[in-house]
Formats: structure tokens, C-alpha cells, sequence
């Protein structure tokens, strides 16, 4: 049996992960669960799967949750938690769903205590993919993608040999906005953003799909788990969401992996890896599936992955400037006080503005995290 340590619990990954548990209650088993400050939803999840220990990292749902519940597992609070929860000894995977930069530390922290990674927050390997990355392998440690279009390539490329591919191809829906051009969107309401035509999501990751900033972000993903140089990692849009990445090789063919948009196939795929585990998830009806379309991407008009994979091209700690620009402008963008074209230039302007250093620590991202964060804010309150 598999013991869970899930870090984002209540979010849309997470509780998916916990829809994979139940149905295989033979194989796994639940000792962390961590949150930022759901407290009542995070209860009802310690009620459910009694896990050895619960963090909320804001204090006050913390207190809230202590003074409601008085059963067998331990509460925790903050960051200290968190990281806690992400090296705990019964722990044999960590499902590292947090959103955003804050993933890192807690990511790197049980790669350093010997946990394989479930990974489903891209930020750790967008902002540190080579810290990460070496220090996997320094611990003997696996990671496994939980995103489709990562799963899809893990999957596509078993048993292959790196010489032999010649492309990674990433699929893209296109987002609520496929086929719009800028000045469609320069009045685009936030409900309009989050009506993703195939994807149910969590708010921020569908923001970022509308602008292609998560394709982005996946392309430096890519060239991290990998090892692929950028310039053989291509996006191509496919609106049905039914492939989900593809690999081209270098004799010409071409694999892919097909399934219906639901997350909690990818989810137990990382966690039964190497094995391949029966399940109630709906299945593909070819007779009925119509057709399966592909077109480039409007790089011009979504400007977004663009200027995620030339952070990454331009490597260092560029890809942190633009991750935690990118984190801010969706965060003002979802509480009303930028537009949606706002996003991109917020993120554009914060780059510029950073001269480029090379990531070396987890400190030297941290500042420059903070920094990104901060000149971000100063750009939006000039805009409100």
C-alpha cells in the first residue's frame, strides 16, 4: 500500500487525487493532507481518510479548524506545516498540487527527504527546473507528471531512446478564446475567461489558459523533465482535448496519447506508475468521437506563450520574474482591478526591468520571487 502526502488537498487536483484513493482503497492510503484555508473542507477530508497529520498555512483557518476538531490527527499551521507534511517519514509520495511558486520549497524539501513527486504544480520546474531536477537525482528520487500533456509524453515516450525523438509536441485547447483576435478581447469579462470549453480547472490555471501562459509554462516543463532543447518542444492547438500530447521520432513516426479530458486518469497514472491499475473512468467511443482537428497557435494575438518560452530560452532566474509577474497580474485580473490584455503587459514590463541572474539557490529565487512580486503590484496600482 502507497502512503499520500497531498499538498493542495482541496484544490481541483487534489481532491481529484482523493477521488483516485477512493476507488482504490487497497492500494493507498492518506498521512497528510494540506491546504492553504479551506478549514471546513480540509475537516471533512480529515473525516473521511484519518490522516496522521493536517496543515492549513493561514493561521486563522488553522485556529478555526482546532477549535472544531479534537480527533486523532495532528494540526498544523504555515509554512512549517507545510514542509512538515512534505517530509513526513510514513510518506512514500508526495502529490505536490499547491499553486504557485509557493510549491518549491515544500517540492524541494521532500525530494531532499527521499519522497517520489506526483508533481502537478509546474511552477517548481518553470522557476527551479534545474535546483529540481538535479536534486532528484541526487536522491534517487522519481517525478511523475500528473499535467495530461506531460503524462501523455511519460507515457508516449516508455522504453524510447532520447536520440530517437525529434519532437515533443505539446496539444493546447485554445482556451475559451480559440479564434479571437485582440480587439475581441480587449473588454472580455472575467466569466467569459473561466467558461473553458473543455476543462474544468481551478480559477488561476484557467486564466492562464486563456492567455497560453500555461502552454508556456509547459514548454519549459518539458525541456526540464526532458531534457529536450527548446527548440524541439512545438505546441500545436486541438480544441477537442482528446490528444494530449504527441512525440514525433526521427524515423518518422508519430506516438500520442488519447483519452477523454478528465484529470484523475493522468492522477492515478503518476501514482500506480509502473503499473496500470483497472478503473470506472469513462471511456473513448471512437464511432461517436467526430473529428479531431489541429492548428497553430495565434502566438501574436495570445502573446502568452511567447513570452513564457523565451523566459525559459533565456534561462536563469527569467523564468521566476515572469512566473511570479504572471501570478500577480492573474491574481488582479480575477479580483476586477486589471483587463484581461493587462495580464500580458504587466508580465512584460516586470521583465524588462530585471536584469537576468543565474538561479543558483533556492535564496537567490526567493528574492528574486519577491522582487517580481512586488514591482507587479507597483504596475497594477498605477493601472487601478
Amino acid at each position: 500500500m502507497k502512503s499520500l502526502a497531498i499538498l493542495g488537498s482541496t484544490g481541483s487536483i487534489g481532491t481529484q487525487t482523493l477521488d483516485v484513493v477512493r476507488a482504490h482503497p487497497e492500494r493507498f492510503r492518506v498521512t497528510a493532507l494540506a491546504a492553504h484555508k479551506s478549514d471546513g473542507q480540509i475537516e471533512e477530508q480529515i473525516r473521511e481518510f484519518s490522516p496522521a497529520i493536517a496543515v492549513l498555512t493561514d493561521e486563522a483557518a488553522a485556529v478555526r479548524l482546532r477549535a472544531r476538531y479534537h480527533g486523532a490527527t495532528e494540526i498544523l499551521s504555515g509554512a512549517e506545516g507545510l514542509l512538515a507534511a512534505a517530509v513526513l517519514p510514513t510518506a512514500d509520495t508526495v502529490v505536490t498540487s499547491l499553486m504557485g511558486f509557493a510549491g518549491l520549497a515544500p517540492t524541494l524539501a521532500a525530494i531532499e527527504a527521499g519522497k517520489d513527486i506526483a508533481l502537478a504544480n509546474k511552477e517548481t520546474l518553470v522557476v527551479a527546473g534545474e535546483l529540481v531536477m538535479n536534486a532528484a537525482k541526487a536522491h534517487g528520487v522519481a517525478i511523475l507528471p500528473v499535467d495530461s500533456e506531460h503524462c501523455a509524453l511519460f507515457q508516449c515516450l516508455q522504453g524510447e531512446k532520447r536520440e530517437a525523438v525529434e519532437r515533443l509536441i505539446l496539444t493546447a485547447s485554445g482556451g475559451p478564446f480559440r479564434g479571437k483576435k485582440l480587439a475581441d478581447l480587449a473588454a472580455v469579462s472575467l466569466a467569459d475567461c473561466l467558461n473553458h470549453p473543455t476543462w474544468a480547472m481551478g480559477k488561476k490555471i484557467t486564466v492562464d489558459s486563456a492567455t497560453l501562459i500555461n502552454k508556456g509554462l509547459e514548454v519549459i516543463e518539458a525541456h526540464w523533465l526532458y531534457d529536450m532543447p527548446y527548440d524541439k518542444i512545438e505546441v500545436v492547438v486541438h480544441p477537442q482535448s482528446i490528444v494530449h500530447s504527441l512525440v514525433s521520432f526521427r524515423d518518422g513516426a508519430v506516438m500520442a496519447q488519447l483519452g477523454l479530458p478528465d484529470m484523475r486518469l493522468p492522477i492515478q497514472y503518476a501514482l500506480t506508475y509502473p503499473d496500470r491499475v483497472a478503473s470506472d473512468f469513462p471511456r473513448l467511443d471512437f464511432s461517436r468521437l467526430g473529428a479531431l482537428t489541429f492548428e497553430p497557435p495565434d502566438a501574436e494575438t495570445f502573446r502568452g506563450l511567447e513570452i513564457a518560452a523565451e523566459a525559459g530560452r533565456t534561462g536563469g532566474t527569467a523564468p521566476c520574474v515572469m512566473n511570479a509577474a504572471n501570478e500577480i497580474a492573474v491574481e488582479a485580473f480575477l479580483d476586477g482591478f486589471i483587463r484581461f490584455l493587462d495580464i500580458y503587459h504587466i508580465i512584460e514590463k516586470t521583465l524588462a526591468a530585471r536584469p537576468v541572474r543565474r538561479a543558483a539557490t533556492f535564496e537567490v529565487l526567493q528574492e528574486e520571487d519577491a522582487w517580481a512580486r512586488q514591482y507587479a503590484r507597483q504596475l497594477i496600482a498605477v493601472r487601478k
